[in-house]
C-alpha cells in the first residue's frame, strides 16, 4: 500500500475544519439554548453529588465543572469553551504547526464538555460521529512536528513504524459508518426503502430542504428509483472495498462515497455531517493519488519483471470480477430492466426481508474478521518497519511507540465491535465477552457509537410541520416563523450549511408525535409568554421581524400542518400546506395546564441562578464578544471563517517562500538518479525511519 502522509494531513486539516464549524455553530445559540434564560438551562445538567473531584469528573467527563472557579456559570463556560474551540479550530486549520496530538485533544474534550450538558439539542449521530473522529484524530495527530525547513524532504525521509496504525480506525470508522446506515434501511422495514420510493419523499419531507430539493423531487418517479438502488450499491455493496487490496478499487469506492455525500450536500441542509463524512474518505486515498506531480506522468516507464507484470495482471482481473459481480448483484437483486421505447429503467426489489435477514447474519461476522484481517496487516507492516529502524536508542523509542499505538488501535476496533454488532441481534450476541466489558468502561467518553441514517422515511403523506401562533386576545392569532424551517408558504427554502439550528431540527422532530414527546417544548412556549430575547433570537435573529418584539403574546399555541412542495407552474409559490390538528393547547402565564406540564417535566425553575460577579474581567469580555456577534446570522458567521481561511491561504502561497534557482539545483543534486531509486525500491521497498520521532513530515 503506497504512502499516507499526505491524506493523513489532509484529514487533520478536514478535522479542524468540522470542529471550527461545529463550535461556531453551537456558540451562536448557546443563549438561547442553554443561558439561565434559555429553553433547558446547562446549569441543571451538572449538579454535584457528594462524590470526589475525580470521581465526578469520571462519571460526568466535562470541563465544565471548573467553571465556578473563573466566576462563570455554566452557560458562560460552554460560551468560553465553544470560543476557544473556534479559535483553536481555526489555528490548526492554518498552521502545521497546531496540528499537534494536544491541541486535538484539547479540541475533543471541549466538545466532549459541552456534549455533556446539550442535552437534547447535541444528542445527534453527527455529535458523536464528530466525538469518535476527533478521538481519532489526536492518535493520528503527531507527537513531535518536524521542522518547517525539512517539509520538503518529505519523501526521502521514512515514517515512523506507527503512523499508518491509527489512521485505519479513520478507514474501519468510515466502513461502518456507511454500512449500518445502508442495512438499518432494510432492516427497518421501511416499507419506502423496500419499495425503491423512498427518495420521492425524502427531498420533500427531509428537515431542511434547499432550493435543490424542489427540483429533485419532481424528477421522474423512475429516476428516484434508480437512486435509491444507487444508495443501497454505494451505502451497503461498496464499503468492503475499502480494505480492498487493489488501489484502483479503493480509489473506486472513494470517489462512490464523494458523489453520494455531494449530493446529499446539494440537496439538503445537514450542518457539517457530510463534510465530516467527507474528511473520513481521506482514509481511502494514498500519497501517490494526492501529490499529482507533473513529471511523474511525463517519466519513462521501465521495464517491469514477470513476477510484477503477473501481479498486475490478476489485480486487473480481480479488479473486473469486482466490478462485473457489483454489476450482477444489482440488476439480479433490484430487477433492473431497460424499457428502450419510454427511454426509462424499471426497478423493483427481488428479494425478501427474509432472506435479507439471512444475509446480513452471514456477512456480519465476516465484515469483523475482514477488519481483523486488515488490521492485521497493518500491524505487521508496522512491526516490519519497525525492524528497519537503524540505531539503538531509535530502535528502543520506536518500539515504545508502536506498542503504545498499537495497543490503542486494538483496544479501540475491539471496542468499536460493539455498537457495530447492535444491527444483527444474534452476532451481537456472540461477540467476545471482552469487548462488551471493555465498551461498557469507556461507554461515557463516546469513543465508539452505533450509527443508523435515515432508518425510516418520515412523512409519506406530507411533511408535518408545527407551526406556533401568539395572540393577545385569544381571538385573533399572528404566526411565528422561524428563519429556517417551512413557515410561509412563498418563502423559498434556505441554504443554512454547515450551520445547523438546532431547535428548527428538534421541531422537525417534534412534529413526528405528541407535544408530550418532546418536553422541551412546553420550555420554549414558556420562554415565549415570558418574551426571552435569546429565545426569540433562535427564532429571529433580526428581532424586528418577530411579531411579538414589542410586548410578549399573552397566549401562545401550536398547529400541526402537512406541507408539500408546490408543483411546477404554481408561480410565487413553493409549499402547499393543510391544517391537520392543534399540537399545543391555549397557554398563557400562570396557566395550570401549562403549570401542570413543566412540573410534569422537571422544567419548572425551583431555584434561582446564583448571581454571579459582574467585575470579572472574564465575564465582561464574553459579554462584550456576544454583543459583537449577536447581530451577525450564524450561516454568515460560518461561511466568513470559511471565507477568512480561504483569503488567508491564497496569502499564504501568494507570499509564501518561493524557492530559488541555486537551491533547485542543489534538489536535483541530491535527488537520485531513477535508477537508483528503482533499484533501491527493489531492495528496501519499506522506507527507513532510523531518525525515530525526528522523523520529518511531507506537508500538503
Amino acid at each position: 500500500m503506497a504512502g499516507s502522509r499526505l491524506p493523513r494531513q489532509l484529514f487533520l486539516q478536514g478535522v479542524a475544519a468540522v470542529f471550527m464549524f461545529a463550535f461556531a455553530s453551537l456558540y451562536m445559540q448557546i443563549p438561547g439554548l442553554y443561558g439561565p434564560e434559555g429553553i433547558l438551562p446547562a446549569r441543571r445538567t451538572l449538579r454535584p453529588q457528594g462524590k470526589g473531584r475525580w470521581p465526578q469528573l469520571w462519571e460526568t467527563p466535562t470541563l465544565l465543572w471548573e467553571t465556578p472557579l473563573l466566576g462563570l456559570d455554566t452557560a458562560q463556560g460552554l460560551e468560553l469553551l465553544s470560543l476557544l474551540g473556534t479559535l483553536l479550530a481555526l489555528g490548526a486549520l492554518l498552521l502545521h504547526q497546531l496540528r499537534h496530538l494536544l491541541v486535538y485533544l484539547l479540541l475533543w474534550a471541549a466538545y466532549l464538555s459541552a456534549y455533556q450538558v446539550g442535552q437534547v439539542f447535541l444528542y445527534f449521530q453527527w455529535d458523536s460521529l464528530l466525538l469518535e473522529t476527533g478521538f481519532l484524530a489526536l492518535l493520528v495527530a503527531p507527537l513531535r512536528l518536524p521542522p518547517r525547513h525539512k517539509q520538503a524532504q518529505g519523501r526521502l525521509a521514512g515514517v515512523l513504524p506507527h503512523e499508518d496504525l491509527p489512521f485505519w480506525l479513520v478507514r474501519w470508522l468510515l466502513f461502518r459508518l456507511m454500512f449500518a446506515s445502508g442495512v438499518v434501511k432494510l432492516t427497518s422495514r421501511c416499507p419506502a426503502w423496500w419499495g425503491l420510493t423512498a427518495l420521492t419523499y425524502h427531498f420533500e419531507t427531509q428537515c431542511l430542504p434547499t432550493p435543490a430539493s424542489w427540483f429533485a423531487h419532481h424528477l421522474p418517479v423512475w429516476l428516484h428509483k434508480l437512486g435509491v438502488v444507487a444508495t443501497f450499491l454505494i451505502e451497503i455493496a461498496v464499503p468492503p472495498l475499502f480494505f480492498a487490496p487493489v488501489r484502483r478499487l479503493r480509489l473506486a469506492a472513494f470517489y462512490s462515497q464523494v458523489l453520494l455525500q455531494v449530493l446529499i450536500i446539494v440537496t439538503g441542509n445537514y450542518n457539517f455531517f457530510n463534510l465530516l463524512t467527507l474528511v473520513l474518505t481521506t482514509a481511502l486515498l494514498d500519497d501517490a493519488h494526492l501529490a499529482a506531480e507533473p513529471g511523474n506522468s511525463r517519466r519513462k516507464k521501465t521495464p517491469t519483471s514477470w513476477p510484477k507484470a503477473l501481479l498486475a495482471l490478476l489485480a486487473l482481473l480481480l479488479e473486473l470480477a469486482v466490478y462485473g459481480l457489483l454489476a450482477y448483484g444489482v440488476v439480479h437483486c433490484f430487477g433492473l430492466e431497460v424499457d428502450w421505447e419510454q427511454h426509462t429503467v424499471h426497478s423493483k426489489t427481488t428479494f425478501t426481508f427474509h432472506q435479507f435477514s439471512q444475509w446480513l447474519k452471514m456477512v456480519t461476522l465476516p465484515t469483523m474478521w475482514l477488519g481483523a484481517a486488515s488490521l492485521a496487516w497493518e500491524l505487521l507492516t508496522a512491526l516490519w518497519r519497525w525492524t528497519q529502524v537503524r540505531g539503538w536508542l531509535q530502535k528502543f523509542c520506536a518500539a515504545v511507540q508502536l506498542s503504545i499505538f498499537g495497543t490503542a488501535t486494538v483496544a479501540l476496533f475491539l471496542i468499536s465491535l460493539v455498537p457495530y454488532s447492535y444491527m444483527e441481534p444474534s452476532t451481537h450476541g456472540r461477540l467476545w465477552t471482552g469487548a462488551h466489558r471493555l465498551f461498557g468502561t469507556v461507554e461515557h467518553l463516546q469513543l465508539a457509537h452505533s450509527y443508523g441514517l435515515f432508518r425510516r422515511m418520515t412523512g409519506l403523506g406530507g411533511r408535518p410541520e408545527v407551526v406556533l401562533e401568539g395572540s393577545y386576545d385569544g381571538h385573533h392569532w399572528t404566526e411565528i416563523e422561524f428563519m429556517y424551517k417551512p413557515g410561509n408558504v412563498s418563502r423559498a427554502p434556505p441554504i443554512v450549511a454547515p450551520h445547523q439550528p438546532r431547535l428548527d431540527w428538534q421541531m422537525w422532530f417534534a412534529a413526528l408525535g405528541p407535544h408530550t414527546h418532546s418536553p422541551w417544548f412546553t420550555s420554549l412556549v414558556l420562554r415565549l409568554l415570558q418574551g426571552k430575547e435569546p429565545v426569540i433570537r433562535l427564532i429571529q435573529n433580526h428581532t424586528p421581524r418577530y411579531p411579538f418584539h414589542k410586548q410578549p403574546p399573552t397566549y401562545v399555541r401550536a398547529q400541526r400542518y402537512k406541507y408539500r412542495f408546490s408543483k411546477p407552474g404554481e408561480q410565487g409559490q413553493w409549499w402547499r400546506r393543510q391544517w391537520v390538528e392543534e399540537f399545543f393547547p391555549s397557554v398563557s402565564l400562570g396557566d395550570p395546564t401549562l403549570d401542570t406540564l413543566l412540573g410534569q417535566f422537571g422544567l419548572q425553575d425551583k431555584s434561582p441562578p446564583r448571581a454571579r460577579s459582574s467585575s470579572s474581567t472574564l465575564a465582561q469580555a464574553l459579554r462584550w464578544m456576544r454583543k459583537q456577534l449577536s447581530p451577525l446570522e450564524a450561516p454568515a458567521l460560518l461561511w466568513g471563517l470559511l471565507g477568512t481561511v480561504g483569503a488567508i491561504r491564497v496569502m499564504q502561497a501568494l507570499l509564501g517562500p518561493q524557492s530559488s534557482p541555486r537551491a533547485k539545483g542543489e534538489k536535483h543534486r541530491l535527488a537520485p538518479p531513477e535508477d537508483s531509486v528503482a533499484t533501491s525500491k527493489q531492495t528496501s521497498p519499506a522506507p527507513d525511519v532510523s531518525r525515530g520521532s525526528q522523523t520529518p513530515r511531507r506537508k500538503k
